[in-house]
Parts: C-alpha cells; sequence; structure tokens
C-alpha cells in the first residue's frame, strides 16, 4: 500500500479532517505492517504505546485493502466509537466507499416475541407496576425503531433489569420457530453484518461465532479476509471464560420465570405445570440452602456432600421439565423451548459433576442471593489456535500492552500465536519531561494490615500539590472501602477535594463528575485501570496502591497456574509475574493521554525495589523520571498547576 506515507503525512487527507493532526513515525510503521499482514496474511501483534493513533494505524490499510474485515474491540464503547466517530471521520478523509456494519451481541437488540410475552403475562414475579410501565413505554419504541438496538431509547438505561425480559438469549432464542422471526432484529443485523466490508464486533461475539463454527454454524468468520482484535490484551481472559461451562442460580431461575410466561400467553398454566416449575425453583434454593454460609469462591474439595447431591438432584428435575415441555405435539414453540433449555442447563450441570480433573478446575460461586458451579479449562492456547488455523485469513492483535519488557511471548503463547511477527511501539509521548514516577520510601510490607493508611498518608502531600485532580487506583474492593475511608475523613474534614469512590455512582457518571469538577480525588479498583481517558489538567495524579498481582484464591488463576505446571512451566515467572506487570502498564497509562499532559505517578509497593522482579515492572513502564523523594515530586506538579492552583497555594 505505497500510498501511506502520504495518507498519515502532514499534508495528507488525515491532516485536513483532523485538528492538530501531527505526522507519527510510529502510527505509519504500525499502519504498513498491518497492510504487509492484510496483503500476505498470518498474524502480527503489535504493542502500540499510547498516543501512537492505533485506531487510525490498522482502520486506514483496512479501508483500503479492499478486503471483508472484522474488527473485533474488547468494549462496547470502543466499539461505538469505531462506528460512530472513527470511521466517519476516516470516510470523509479518504472517501473509501465501503459498507460498514456495528453488530453487538443479542442482548443489545429488542426481542419483538418476548416483549409479547412479558406484556401477555404481567402477574410475574418480579414486574412490579414501575417495570410495567417500562415495558409499555419499550412496546410504543418497538412500533418505530428500524434497528431494535437498545441504546435507542435513552430514558431506560441498557443495564435496567427489565431488558431481559424484552431481549433475548441463545439459550431462549425460539430461531425460525419463532413467530417474529421474519420481523427478528437479531437476524436484521446479522444478515447485514454478512453483507459488511467492514464489521465491528466485540471479543465475546466473536468467540462465540468460533463455537459455532465448530458445530459448523458459523456466520460472521466463514467471510472474513482479516480478523484485527483492538483491545487485544483482554481476548485471553474472555476466551477463558467462553471456553468454560457454567450452571447458576439466576439463570435457572430466569428459565422458570420465562417457562410461567409462555405458559400463560399459550393458554397452558394450569395446577400441574405450575407445580412442575415450582418445583424447580425449590431445586434450584436446595443447591444455594447447601452452598450458604461457605463464603463466595468454594473450592470444589470443600463443597459439602449436600450440595452435590442437591444439585444432581436438580439435574434430574431439569431432565424431567425438558420431558414436560419439549414434547413433539405441543404447538406452543416457547414452551418447548424452555424445555430444551432446561435440557442444555441439565447437560451443563452434569459435565460440571463428573468433569475430568485433569482437564480443568471446578469450583462453586455463592452469594447471599445467588449461587453457581463453574469449570473452567486449564488452557484454552490450544483451541485458540486451532480456530485461527482452521480459517486461512490475516490475524492482528493489537492493544497498549502486550509486552513484558521487549517479550511478547506471554501473550502470543495465551492465544496460540507463538509465530506471529510482533512489532513494538514506544509512545510518542516525552515522558522523561512531562511525568515523574514517586516511588515513597518505608512504607509497610503489603501485607501489613496498616498498608493502606500508609499509603494514603504517603499520597496526600502529593494529592494536595495537585489540586485534588487525582485517581487513586486500588487492587482490592476491601482496600478501596478503606481508601476511601481514609480520604472522606481527612480531606472531608477540611473540605478540601470532593471524593468520589466507585461503586457510588455507574462509572460513566463517575468520569463526567470528575472532568467537570476539576479538582476531585477518585478512588476505583478493576474497570477504572483501564480504558479511561481524561485529559488535561484534571488528571494530574495516579495513585497505585500495590503492584497488581490476581488474588491467589481466583478460581481462573488456579485452573491456570495448574494447567502450567503439569507441563512442567513455572507459574509465578510465566504468567502471575506478566499479568501483573501488564496490568500495571494499564494502570500507569491512565495518566498521559495527550502530548500536553503532565502529572505523577506514585507506586505505592516497596517490592518494587526490595525484590528482584520488581526490575521487570520498571523496565516495562513509561521512560519516566524516577525519584523517591517527596518534596521533588510536590514541586514537579505545582510547577505544571501554577496556573490552574488557586492564588496563594504554596
Amino acid at each position: 500500500m505505497s500510498n501511506l506515507p502520504q495518507v498519515f503525512g502532514s499534508d495528507g487527507p488525515l491532516a485536513a479532517v483532523l485538528p492538530g493532526f501531527r505526522p507519527r513515525r510510529g502510527q505509519l510503521a504500525m499502519a504498513q505492517a498491518v497492510a504487509e499482514t492484510l496483503d500476505a496474511g498470518g498474524a502480527l501483534v503489535v504493542e502500540a504505546g499510547t498516543g501512537t493513533g492505533k485506531t487510525f494505524a490498522y482502520l486506514v490499510p483496512a479501508l483500503y485493502s479492499g478486503r471483508r474485515v472484522i474488527v473485533s474491540t474488547g468494549t462496547r464503547n470502543l466499539q461505538d466509537q469505531l462506528f460512530h466517530r472513527d470511521l466517519p471521520l476516516l470516510g470523509r478523509a479518504l472517501g473509501r466507499p465501503v459498507r460498514i456494519v456495528l453488530l453487538k451481541g443479542r442482548a443489545n437488540y429488542l426481542c419483538r416475541h418476548r416483549l409479547a410475552v412479558a406484556l401477555a403475562a404481567p402477574d410475574l414475579p418480579g414486574l412490579g407496576r414501575a417495570r410495567q410501565r417500562t415495558l409499555a413505554r419499550i412496546e410504543r419504541w418497538s412500533r418505530t425503531t428500524d434497528s431494535g438496538d437498545i441504546g435507542e431509547l435513552e430514558s431506560i438505561p441498557d443495564n435496567d433489569p427489565v431488558w431481559v425480559t424484552a431481549t433475548s438469549t441463545r439459550e431462549n432464542c425460539l430461531g425460525q420457530d419463532c413467530p417474529e422471526f421474519r420481523s427478528c432484529h437479531v437476524v436484521k443485523a446479522r444478515r447485514e453484518a454478512q453483507a459488511a466490508d467492514l464489521l465491528i464486533v466485540n471479543h465475546h461475539l466473536l468467540l462465540a461465532d468460533m463455537a459455532l463454527r465448530e458445530e459448523g454454524f458459523g456466520e460472521l468468520l466463514p467471510g472474513a479476509d482479516a480478523v484485527i482484535l483492538d483491545e487485544a490484551h483482554q481476548f485471553p481472559e474472555v476466551a477463558a471464560q467462553f471456553f468454560g461451562t457454567r450452571i447458576g442460580g439466576r439463570a435457572l431461575l430466569a428459565l422458570a420465570r420465562d417457562a410461567l410466561a409462555e405458559l400463560t400467553r399459550a393458554g397452558l398454566l394450569d395446577a400441574t405445570t405450575r407445580a412442575a416449575v415450582e418445583r424447580l425453583e425449590r431445586e434450584a434454593a436446595g443447591v444455594q440452602h447447601a452452598l450458604a454460609g461457605l463464603g463466595e469462591r468454594i473450592d470444589w474439595s470443600s463443597i459439602p456432600d449436600a450440595a452435590l447431591e442437591a444439585a444432581a438432584e436438580l439435574a434430574t428435575g431439569l431432565e424431567r421439565v425438558h420431558a414436560r415441555f419439549d414434547e413433539p405435539a405441543l404447538e406452543a414453540q416457547g414452551v418447548r423451548q424452555c424445555g430444551r433449555r432446561a435440557a442444555d442447563a441439565a447437560m451443563r450441570l452434569r459435565g460440571i459433576l463428573t468433569a475430568d480433573e485433569a482437564t480443568g478446575l471446578r469450583w462453586a460461586d455463592c452469594t447471599g442471593r445467588s449461587w453457581s458451579l463453574e469449570f473452567t479449562p486449564f488452557e484454552v492456547a490450544e483451541r485458540l489456535k486451532a480456530q485461527v488455523e482452521a480459517r486461512p485469513c490475516a490475524w492482528i492483535y493489537t492493544s497498549a500492552t502486550l509486552a513484558v519488557g521487549e517479550d511478547f511471548s506471554h501473550f502470543t503463547r495465551r492465544v496460540g500465536a507463538e509465530g506471529a511477527r510482533t512489532l513494538l511501539i514506544p509512545s510518542p509521548f516525552d515522558y522523561e519531561s512531562q511525568a515523574r514516577l514517586y516511588l515513597p520510601s518505608g512504607l509497610p510490607d503489603p501485607a501489613d494490615r496498616s498498608y493502606t493508611g500508609a499509603v494514603i498518608e504517603a499520597a496526600l502531600p502529593l494529592i494536595r500539590a495537585a489540586g485534588g485532580r487525582s485517581f487513586v487506583l486500588f487492587t482490592s474492593h476491601r482496600a478501596l472501602a478503606e481508601g476511601a475511608r481514609l480520604l472522606k475523613a481527612t480531606l472531608g474534614e477540611r473540605d478540601e477535594f470532593p471524593v468520589l469512590v466507585q461503586g457510588d455512582a455507574p462509572r460513566d457518571a463517575l468520569l463526567r463528575r470528575f472532568r467537570e469538577l476539576g479538582n476531585a480525588v477518585l478512588l476505583g479498583t478493576g474497570s477504572f485501570w483501564e480504558g479511561v481517558d481524561v485529559r488535561g489538567p484534571a488528571l494530574s495524579l495516579v495513585v497505585i496502591d500495590k503492584l497488581p498481582f490476581a488474588a491467589p484464591d481466583d478460581p481462573i488463576l488456579k485452573a491456570r497456574l495448574e494447567g502450567l505446571k503439569r507441563d512442567g512451566h513455572n507459574g509465578f515467572t510465566e504468567h502471575q509475574l506478566p499479568q501483573a506487570v501488564l496490568a500495571l502498564k494499564q494502570g500507569v497509562g491512565r495518566l498521559i493521554r495527550d502530548p500536553d499532559d503532565f502529572g505523577v505517578v506514585m507506586l505505592g509497593d516497596p517490592r518494587l525495589v526490595s525484590r528482584s522482579y520488581g526490575r521487570a515492572f520498571l523496565a516495562s513502564l513509561p521512560p519516566m523520571t524516577v525519584t523517591q523523594d517527596v518534596d521533588e515530586a510536590v514541586r514537579f506538579l505545582r510547577h505544571h498547576l501554577r496556573e490552574f492552583l488557586p492564588t496563594g497555594t504554596p
């Protein structure tokens, strides 16, 4: 693709439509590597540091290639950004007439049949007056929508529980037996997807299509010339969850509710059928009762016999429901589908109960409201590798965090792409002058009960120097709760800075509030470590409490470590350490998002300097100037924020 230097040049079409566009060598190098892979096939793995412009670096060659390309993202937010912002802009710049389609999972589309069922059975448990009014609003919208994308109905959040009754899943979809099949929004969306030149999906949807291909029913991959995975660092974890097996109480209660609704609509709900459904609910509750009080994550060896017996009884009950509701003479397709769902649930449950312990890890999860039994395979790399090799097209993986230092082997091994070409493109930002890495001295061991308090105390001078404008990121919810309590007590006494805490509001609402306030301190864990973009002085300090090693009792981690051990590998050096390094890179990456950004990252964990593996973390971070002098970090912040801080700030 010989015209790429011109496209990405200072006088090219991108410069004409993008205010402030500047040519970047790394962006052009990535675009050329992507173009070569699209032409030649094979696999390419690219780590593109923040500010590289990796999105355009793969979209431009994809649009010019003339090939059918699938772009898979880790989040729905990036899907929407690509479709609604980036691709329209590129379309104007490049003038490439290609058919672009955004395809979401079926839970994002209205199901006309399930809406009709819910409206016909308004007295079902969980459908109170407020839910009924919401369903009525959905029904009015259903008459006018063309796409059926629930995001159109902005007055009802897409996480509102009412959508469960008005959307479908793979399990409860009636397929061609559905009376609304001809007007099905999912069918229409997938038909459009199959005709697209560039199709935007997410990792869950891509993996679902991979699984269907194994069964001979894949719809998306067979026609693709290339697959580009953005946010590819998330792909192995999504695959590990996807290729596992799970059966849970919440899903079984949904099955019972759907069965009652379908029976009601078909006029078949009588004392006998109601009793069958209620018996299933009691059997599911029996598993919950047998697991109660044992904690949230329960090793399989710690599950009492009573719980396993209750689970086996539940499997029998599911098979009984299948026999009753899936009779060939029964014309009510919705009821028959509930019977088939019961059979599938019984098969999965028995599969978990009898799973070969040499192939994966089993455990139980129990909270006050629900339970689940789960099986995770020790490794999914071979399965992913087989899927990729079965489809001779180009596979391109990209993210800002894929390499440990300059080594990609941890990622390529996990996705079965050991032979892939790799490319490491550093960020174009001047971290040495824009940022400082502060490593406070004298903190206790991270396992010490006083540790979180010591981190907050060490961070306070920097928070005050930054005038708020801080993210404080924790590696556990327990530390988050303690940190929030301490900061609210300390900063709240003087009413210095607003303190926003994950869980007090949805993530997007917290971020919007953080940007609007301009002097807030936001505390978070998990979802705030990545995919969060705050540019400008509103975020000038990122505090990270500990090195982000995964919790040792996490079942998926245990499964992977056991799999590595069985194959003669060292689980710490080959999995736990590289995973923590990549997670830390994500957290640190929240600070500098723009060429004019500046700030300080404070890493509180003393193991960075006291343990030999600390070098692996530091070597993988951007080239920031490192200091252990709090006064130097404070001076750096005050110098860069002098025009934003109130007059008289020391």
